[in-house]
């Protein structure tokens, strides 16, 4: 009786032991699944970056002046009323090129 006991008692460890390194759900799919997150962590990176970036200029457009008037120059091109805009022909820059904006009440 005891020796059939240990009999069943090896075989299940055995099967367990199955079912731990090669079966469903075992060691060797989690090194698997391992490496896909790997991948996608790698992939989602410049992503995370550029919502953090996004997320910041958010922040900076909501609260600072600032940041409103950096943008309005920048892709816009807009000018102050005190300021003067020199276009020099024949130089690129990498910034678009302003058009001048008449002043409010002005005849043309």
């Amino acid at each position: 009786m005891l020796k059939w006991l240990a009999i069943g008692l090896v075989a299940l460890l055995a099967l367990l032991q199955y079912r731990l390194w090669l079966g469903e759900g075992g060691v060797q799919e989690m090194k698997e699944v391992s490496a896909r997150v790997e991948v996608l962590e790698t992939a989602n990176k410049p992503l995370r970056d550029r919502n953090a970036r996004l997320a910041a200029e958010i922040v900076d457009l909501k609260t600072g002046l600032d940041a409103i008037e950096e943008r309005a120059r920048s892709d816009v091109g807009m000018v102050r009323t005190d300021e003067q805009f020199f276009w020099v022909p024949g130089v690129e820059t990498d910034e678009p090129i302003p058009s001048p904006t008449p002043k409010p009440g002005a005849s043309q």
